[in-house]
């Protein structure tokens, strides 16, 4: 009998092309692959949805020629990898003709909320914001709903964010630029479990 000592890695291309298929026929889940590692995360129930709407709202408010995208971004780095942030902040035609999976030269900020889910804390919490600071995105916005706090990455330096602030719900947090919008996160407090 031979043991397995490794598991077999995905590389970043053939992962792109499995999830052209199960993404789109498989209600209930989206794909990720973030450092060498297949994810499935699941899709947002309706508090985490109207999380979104309400920054989108804010941002579309502030900076009218910004959207929050729903859009998946290549993740350049060690592994390579395939995310898909609960909001893409970036200029309201930037993914225009750019299929499921951009590039992040366009990106402002990326969006996670938590969810009440077992993956959320490695997920949401360790591997994502260490991506997007190995991607250079420059503002990541975390909206911890078990913790009640709102929390913000920002100067990337390839290998971390070198500034974290966390706030709690209630408090008005300054988005670092380039964002340079201000969130009352007051309502967040309606949002949480």
């Amino acid at each position: 009998m031979t043991a397995i000592s490794e598991r077999p890695q995905m590389l970043p291309e053939q992962f792109e092309e499995f999830a052209r298929h199960p993404g789109r026929t498989v209600e209930g889940i989206r794909l990720e692959f973030i450092n060498g590692k297949l994810g499935i995360k699941p899709v947002p129930e309706g508090d985490h949805g109207r999380i979104v709407q309400w920054l989108n709202r804010i941002c579309i408010q502030a900076r009218p020629e910004l959207h929050v995208h729903d859009q998946g971004l290549k993740i350049e780095g060690y592994r390579g990898g395939f995310a898909r942030p609960d909001g893409t902040l970036a200029d309201a035609g930037a993914f225009v003709g750019r299929g499921d999976w951009a590039t992040t030269e366009d990106v402002l900020m990326v969006t996670e909320v938590t969810s009440f889910d077992s993956d959320t804390d490695r997920r949401d919490r360790v591997e994502k914001p260490r991506a997007y600071a190995e991607a250079g995105i420059p503002v990541h916005l975390l909206i911890d709903r078990d913790s009640a706090e709102v929390v913000v990455h920002s100067q990337p330096d390839g290998v971390r964010y070198e500034s974290v602030r966390t706030l709690p719900f209630g408090r008005t947090v300054r988005l670092p630029d380039p964002v340079g919008i201000s969130l009352d996160t007051e309502p967040l407090k309606n949002w949480v479990r």
